[in-house]
């Protein structure tokens, strides 16, 4: 077999080079839960006796205690690593293994088939280059088959392998198998892969794993192994453009400046011409520096240090790259993203984008639509639900660097991090930047903040005033504007209920309008304290991300969280408007307290308790801490 030694063992330097005159193919399993992933690629590993013998005798002590009549050795053991894998029998994480044949070298990802751990099957996907999906002969396709299959399209793998496991629980089944076959064919028609090979198997007794079987004599085409070691996978690297993104600036003295990180496409050599990507300065390349010295060249995948002929700005989250090819630099762009978390992704949230090397914070401005993936309907959402995929148009708060994913799928992609948990709760791939971010630009003007500030002797903030419904919040603000004015102050009462009969009367009260609703007033408060006034912003806003945008849209001490802390009960019992007894009723859906959650402020610049004082005394509180300010100012 193909998987043998054809070296001498004792030829150890013609074995290496042997080696490395190799190519390489990395892959992924993946597919529905219990399709046999993990024991597909442990009896590969096993049957091409590419298992050491140490591995080989754990596996049997503990696949003696998980089975149930201690006959079977449970192969799947050997990508399973975690003990809660092995507890419930499933993959939970990656599991990546290395091997080698006569005629390849392989880098498998075994990826998990839960819906809740979809995030790791992206993780082992974005960089493999073939795809082993298996399907259960007694199952067929299934609804993660699918989603596995559009996200594996969506990363950019041309070449599938459908492997139809368990045949032997339907009898070697030629028809069982030919039906699960054209059904794949049939759905996966639309996803632009290059090849779909399907191959009946059992991975449990090792049919058409490394050798055809006897057992299926109507299957005619080559063993799992032999494919993936003849399978002619394109290689396009060494065509894409030179890429590099700046990982890290040497400077261990003051006479060396080099620039670290890995290609992520092209090649470069000593004297080649670079552009700095944000600046589009031109510079060459004068050194070239590796862990083992001074090189002339290198190629994609390889980690070094460049050394520039000019002192040109570079720094982490920048990027060298061929003049005639560069990448785009831009702040809007449209993405295809991968929901993982269980709280959904909202429109107008803020979150925090990183690429390669770039961290900036982001949001989503549209969720275009979300795909089905099983019809690949394109469906109208407001939010993406954990494993959803949809088209959003993301702006960031700064210009990143980047390429389209179809171009190079190092550059093209980034993830998402929830702000306050630093959870990766997405992933993205980038389709094209925005034209619109080219015509839209700041128009520079003469009468700025300070000047309208200091004609009305005042310093602009903005009281931002949160609490539940009947906290008190309005009853407050209103009895510091009325206290502000006597003194001559500018001010502006933005009123939650007020502006929801004008600039927000289009919203309602899903979790979505409500970051919607807190976007818009934050945007019109900033506009307002540019105008140098005191703007009082009197609403409920019960989520801390969106307190949390709004304060970073204001400058350096400019924004002053009010927590109004009143309990639910005594507002309740106050209940001005009614609405309480109407959302304890069920007549109210969405009600912050009762039916949809408050998050408290953490560390208000003003925590205010009600109960006992009167609302007066509560303005004057605030009005002496702005007295402070401005004194310390």
């Amino acid at each position: 077999m193909s998987y043998l030694p054809t070296l001498a063992p004792l030829d150890i330097q013609a074995h290496l080079a042997d080696q490395d005159n190799k190519s390489i193919l990395r892959f992924i399993t993946c597919g529905s839960v219990d399709d046999g992933k993990s024991t597909l690629i442990g009896r590969l590993l096993f049957d091409a006796k590419l298992v050491y013998e140490d591995q080989l005798a754990n596996l049997g002590r503990v696949g003696a205690q998980r089975s149930a009549n201690g006959d079977d050795i449970d192969l799947a053991l050997l990508l399973d690593g975690l003990e809660a894998e092995r507890e419930q029998g499933i993959t939970i994480d990656v599991a990546y293994r290395y091997f080698s044949t006569s005629k390849r070298k392989f880098i498998v990802a075994d990826t998990p088939g839960h819906e809740e751990y979809t995030r790791n099957m992206v993780t082992g996907a974005s960089t493999a280059a073939l795809a082993v999906l298996l399907i259960d002969s007694r199952q067929g396709v299934l609804s993660q088959t699918r989603r596995h299959s559009y996200i594996a399209s969506l990363l950019g793998i041309r070449h599938v392998v459908l492997a139809v496991n368990k045949i032997d629980l339907v009898g070697y089944s030629q028809t069982v198998f030919e039906g699960i076959a054209e059904d794949y064919l049939h759905f996966a028609r639309e996803l632009g892969f290059q090849s779909i090979k399907p191959i009946p198997i059992s991975a449990r007794y090792g049919d058409n794993v490394i050798a055809n079987s006897e057992k299926t004599p109507w299957y005619q085409g080559a063993a799992l192994l032999e494919y993936l070691e003849t399978i002619d996978f394109d290689r396009q690297e060494a065509q894409k453009p030179f890429r590099f993104p700046v990982q890290l600036v040497m400077r261990p003295d003051a006479n060396f400046r080099g620039y670290a990180g890995q290609i992520a496409s092209g090649k470069i050599s000593v004297g080649d011409q670079v552009i700095v990507a944000k600046s589009g300065q031109r510079t060459s390349i004068r050194s070239i520096v590796t862990y083992d010295g001074e090189v002339e060249k290198a190629v994609e995948g390889e980690a070094v240090t460049l050394v520039l002929s000019d002192d040109v700005e570079v720094s982490r989250g920048n990027m060298l790259a061929a003049p005639g090819a560069r990448p785009f630099v831009a702040d809007q762009f449209q993405a295809h993203m991968i929901w993982f978390d269980p709280s959904p992704m909202i429109p107008g949230r803020s979150y925090i984008l990183r690429t390669e090397t770039d961290s900036v914070n982001a949001t989503v401005t549209a969720l275009k639509h979300q795909v089905n993936i099983n019809s690949f309907v394109r469906e109208a959402a407001k939010s993406l639900q954990m494993n959803e995929i949809g088209v959003c148009n993301i702006s960031t708060q700064a210009p990143i660097v980047f390429d389209a994913y179809k171009d190079d799928r190092t550059t093209g992609n980034f993830i998402i991090v929830d702000r306050i948990s630093n959870a990766t709760v997405g992933a993205g791939m980038i389709d094209f930047p925005l034209r619109r971010a080219d015509n839209v630009h700041w128009q520079a003007t003469d009468v700025n903040k300070g000047a309208r500030s200091a004609m009305k002797n005042q310093r602009p903030a903005v009281l931002w005033f949160t609490g539940l419904s009947g906290s008190g919040k309005s009853t407050i603000a209103n009895a510091l504007d009325k206290v502000l004015h006597a003194r001559g102050k500018h001010t502006y009462l933005l009123d939650g209920d007020n502006v929801r009969h004008g600039l927000n009367r289009d919203l309602g009260f899903t979790d979505e309008d409500r970051v919607e609703n807190i976007r818009r007033v934050a945007e019109v408060a900033k506009l307002m304290a540019d105008a140098g006034l005191i703007v009082l912003v009197s609403f409920i806003s019960p989520f801390r991300d969106e307190r949390r945008m709004a304060r970073e849209l204001m400058e350096k001490g400019e924004f002053i969280e009010i927590f109004v802390d009143t309990p639910l009960e005594e507002c309740a019992r106050r209940d001005p408007k009614g609405l309480y007894e109407k959302a304890l009723a069920g007549k109210i859906t969405n009600f912050t307290g009762i039916s949809s959650p408050y998050e408290a402020p953490e560390n208000p610049e003003l925590h205010l308790h009600t109960v006992g004082h009167e609302p007066i005394s509560l303005a004057l509180k605030i009005e002496e801490y702005l007295d402070q300010m401005t004194e310390e100012k």
